[in-house]
């Protein structure tokens, strides 16, 4: 079975998303959380830190597992189980594009994040629940380290 490391950075109110690029053999050209699969041997947790750094070359230093969302068509991409954490802090400069995985990043609010074409609809829900914890900890303390 494939394994996911998926991460939703956080800043304020806003999510942070990419656009999968439309050469990628896994849900091109939709909107999607920064990450990727785990290696052999790899923790799914040492797998989240490696791909937010190879993607958008900043380093997970907050994070909690939200969700583990089952691949939803199987039938097309195999099994897999894409484990999902809420990243409330990082270090490094403001995330950027480090390859080809996305094609653009953008920062949305809840609401926007909803109305995307989204890899997985199942997404809708689970930002509508990261939103919710967004409520509860609205503190202005989640984002890059300073």
């Amino acid at each position: 079975m494939r394994l996911c490391a998926c991460a939703v950075l956080i800043d304020g109110a806003r999510v942070l998303l990419g656009k999968r690029s439309l050469n990628r053999r896994f849900y091109p050209g939709v909107w999607d959380v920064i990450g990727g699969h785990v290696r052999p041997g790899e923790s799914i947790e040492r797998a989240l830190v490696r791909e937010v750094a190879e993607e958008v070359g900043v380093v997970p230093s907050e994070y909690e597992l939200v969700a583990v969302i089952e691949e939803p068509h199987p039938e097309e991409n195999g099994p897999g189980q894409y484990h999902f954490f809420v990243v409330r802090k990082w270090v490094g400069s403001a995330p950027r594009l480090l390859n080809d995985e996305h094609s653009v990043l953008g920062w949305f609010s809840i609401e926007e994040a909803c109305e995307l074409d989204l890899a997985d609809p199942s997404y809708k829900d689970l930002f509508v629940r990261i939103g919710s914890l967004l409520a509860e900890g609205a503190d202005g303390h989640w984002g890059r380290e300073r």
